[in-house]
Parts: structure tokens; C-alpha cells; sequence
């Protein structure tokens, strides 16, 4: 792959994982408003994105097979029209059964990117760690602007906008990939520009196992606090930050940017350093943090809101750089897909409970107790990953096909 090609496709990958971080997270503000437009109670009305969120993970493994077997930059068009098709209906439905629907559309093309899109990048890249950590911070300002975006849109014009104009930006960015592909400015790429050493099938089946875990755990604690924040905010921040989604909306973007920053960090000690020490301590130091935020509230609460965002997706680089390096490069996509259906498709058990506690507690300190015992358990498995640095050695990038 050319450098001019490989940074276009370092470009439309970042902003695929913007896109689907905003995508996936705008519905949990934009719900606040409906409460009152609908007149429906809370629990009701975040159950409607469960099946857009299992979707999220159950069609990655398909995706991920597609983006193997056609064409990696044609499922990447694809998955920016149909997401953004999708949530532009959503702005248009009067009723819920017809956003259900809506939200089912945006799981279904949102699976689309992690295991296409990273793999994507991952094969490009010479030092992957650095890539996944840039990669990575788009994803958290996804999650971060999602909050913002939509809470500014609804307080400037009505919750429809803020599922129109996301929807619009995505549409825009599929039909500049697509003009670009035309012209041959964005390549399929070719081989992999990482080596690695062989490992043993003891050895592979071992790290399968473990990831299974604790990528199952990774799942449930990020979609569960991605749904609860923004109530959870609302519960006990309204002094802080008044009234208004807006306000709530500023809060859970702050979260998500410094969390988010980190993963620059993340992908530089994942290039330099061990990956399962980086990896068990990620987990290890989540126990207290989500204890902390189970019980806290004003500041005290949005730090230690931020230091769990941040310990996740520090993470991330690391287990992604796992994944690549006990997978074969004609499967990568397939994997990441297979790791993508864990990762999301938890998401219908992590919304199920937030909305489960809230209507039994009124509040989320159990959700987040709970979610500290995973994270330990988690810790608990890292421990029995291989423990030699992963031996990777950059090899000269093969010409595009």
C-alpha cells in the first residue's frame, strides 16, 4: 500500500470509529429528552436500542467474513451510507415501535466497522500500537461528542436533529470514500507489514480462552457505563451542571476526551512494553474506580467517571495487539469480528441491568459494584495469558494489488 493511500485509509478509519462511538452513545442523551416529549418512563424508553445494540455485536462476525472475502474499503462505504441513512429515518419516526426499528437499522450497519475497520488499519500499519492509540482517541471523542452533539442539537432544535445531522456528516464521509476508492486514491492493501513468531496450539488456545473472558468483561463494563453515565449525571450532577441536556451532555464529553486522550499513551507503552502486564493492570485498577463511582457524587464522581474511561480504553491498544498477534492475517477481520459479537453483543445484558437497577434502586450504586467484581474476575484470568513480550518484527510493506 502506497503512504498516500495508507493515510487516507488511517483517515476514513479514524473517522469510521468517531462515527461509531457517536452513533452507538447519542441515543443514552437523546432518551432524556424523549421522557418528556413521549411521555414514557426511562426504563422503557433505553430498552428500544437493545436489539440495535445486540446487532452491534452478533453481525460483526458477518461483517468481519465480508470485509475478508469482497472488499474491506467496500464494507466501509457501505457501513458510513447505511449507518447514516439509518439514523436520519430515526429523526423521522413519530412512535416507538418505529424507532426500534431505526435503531435496529444503526446496530445492524454499525457492526460493520470494528472488525472491518481495524482490520483495516492493522494491516497497514508498521507500528500498530501507535496507530490503534490514534485510532483509539477518534473513538473516544466518538463517545465524547456524542453526548455533546446530541445534547447541543436538542437544545438548539429538538431530539430529531440530533439524530439527522449525525446522520447527514456519515452519508457525506461514505460518498467522499466511495469517490476516492473510484479515483484509486484509497487502496485495498495488500500483505501484512507485521511478522510474527509461530505460537504453539496449547498456547493459542490458552490466549483464546482468556480473551474469551476478558473481552466479554471489557464489553459489559464499557456498555454499561455508557449507558448509565449520562443518568447517573443526571441524578446527582443538576447543581453542578442545571438544567437541560446540554448540560449533561458537556459532562459525559469531558469524561470521554480525557479518557479518551489516553489511548495515545496506551498504544505507545503497548509498542514498548509487555502487553499482559499493561493488560492485568488495566482490569486490576478498575476494582476500586468503579466502586468509587458507585458511591460518589458531584466532582469526586466525574474523576473518578474519568479515570475509569481512561484505564478502558488504555487498555484497548493492547488487547487489540493481542488479537493481531495469535491470529492469521486471512482470518484478521473474521477474529476481530468474533471479538467485536463479544464486546457488543453484551450490550443487551448491560442495558437490561442499568434499566433493571434503576427502576428497582432508583439509583446505580449496585450497577457499579457489580461491574468492579467483572473487572476483578477479569484480572484474575489476565494472569494466565502467555508471558513473553510479543515478538513482532516490521517487514517491508508489499505493493498494492
Amino acid at each position: 500500500m502506497s503512504a498516500p493511500s495508507a493515510r487516507l485509509s488511517l483517515i476514513f478509519s479514524c473517522l469510521g470509529h468517531l462515527y461509531v462511538h457517536l452513533f452507538t452513545a447519542f441515543y443514552f442523551v437523546i432518551v432524556l429528552s424523549l421522557e418528556e416529549v413521549w411521555s414514557l418512563p426511562y426504563h422503557e424508553l433505553i430498552e428500544l436500542w437493545a436489539l440495535g445494540a445486540l446487532l452491534v455485536g452478533l453481525a460483526a462476525l458477518p461483517a468481519g467474513w465480508l470485509g475478508d472475502r469482497w472488499s474491506a474499503r467496500g464494507m466501509m462505504v457501505v457501513y458510513f451510507l447505511g449507518m447514516g441513512a439509518s439514523a436520519i429515518v430515526c429523526g423521522l419516526v413519530d412512535q416507538p415501535t418505529a424507532l426500534l426499528i431505526g435503531l435496529a437499522a444503526i446496530g445492524l450497519f454499525a457492526s460493520i466497522y470494528h472488525p472491518v475497520g481495524i482490520a483495516w488499519l492493522v494491516k497497514s500499519a508498521a507500528k500498530r500500537g501507535k496507530a490503534l492509540g490514534i485510532n483509539g482517541v477518534f473513538g473516544a471523542v466518538g463517545v465524547a461528542s456524542a453526548g455533546l452533539v446530541a445534547g447541543a442539537l436538542i437544545d438548539l432544535f429538538s431530539w430529531r436533529a440530533a439524530f439527522i445531522v449525525p446522520g447527514l456528516f456519515s452519508v457525506a464521509t461514505g460518498l467522499l470514500l466511495w469517490i476516492a476508492i473510484a479515483r484509486g486514491l484509497v487502496a485495498e492493501g495488500a500483505g501484512d507489514t507485521v511478522a510474527h513468531k509461530p505460537s504453539g496450539r496449547g498456547e493459542l488456545l490458552r490466549v483464546f480462552l482468556v480473551l474469551v473472558l476478558t473481552m466479554t468483561v471489557m464489553g459489559l463494563l464499557f456498555q454499561a457505563t455508557q449507558a448509565a453515565l449520562p443518568k447517573v449525571f443526571d441524578l446527582r450532577l443538576r447543581d453542578m451542571v442545571g438544567e437541560g441536556a446540554f448540560g449533561i451532555g458537556a459532562v459525559v464529553a469531558a469524561v470521554y476526551t480525557v479518557g479518551g486522550v489516553m489511548q495515545i499513551l496506551g498504544g505507545y507503552m503497548a509498542d514498548r512494553l509487555p502487553l499482559k502486564p499493561l493488560y492485568i493492570g488495566a482490569f486490576l485498577l478498575q476494582v476500586p474506580v468503579l466502586v468509587a463511582i458507585g458511591l460518589l457524587g458531584g466532582l469526586p464522581l466525574v474523576l473518578a467517571a474519568a479515570l475509569t474511561v481512561l484505564l478502558s480504553t488504555a487498555a484497548l491498544p493492547a488487547e487489540n495487539m493481542l488479537l493481531a498477534r495469535y491470529t492469521p492475517e486471512r482470518h484478521r477481520s473474521l477474529a476481530y469480528g468474533a471479538k467485536f459479537v463479544l464486546a457488543f453483543g453484551t450490550a443487551p445484558a448491560a442495558i437490561w441491568a442499568v434499566a433493571e437497577i434503576k427502576q428497582v434502586t432508583d439509583e446505580f450504586t449496585w450497577l457499579f459494584v457489580l461491574a468492579a467484581a467483572l473487572a476483578l474476575i477479569a484480572t484474575l484470568a489476565a494472569v494466565f495469558l502467555p508471558s513473553d513480550r510479543e515478538a513482532e518484527t516490521a517487514v517491508a510493506p508489499q505493493p498494492a494489488e
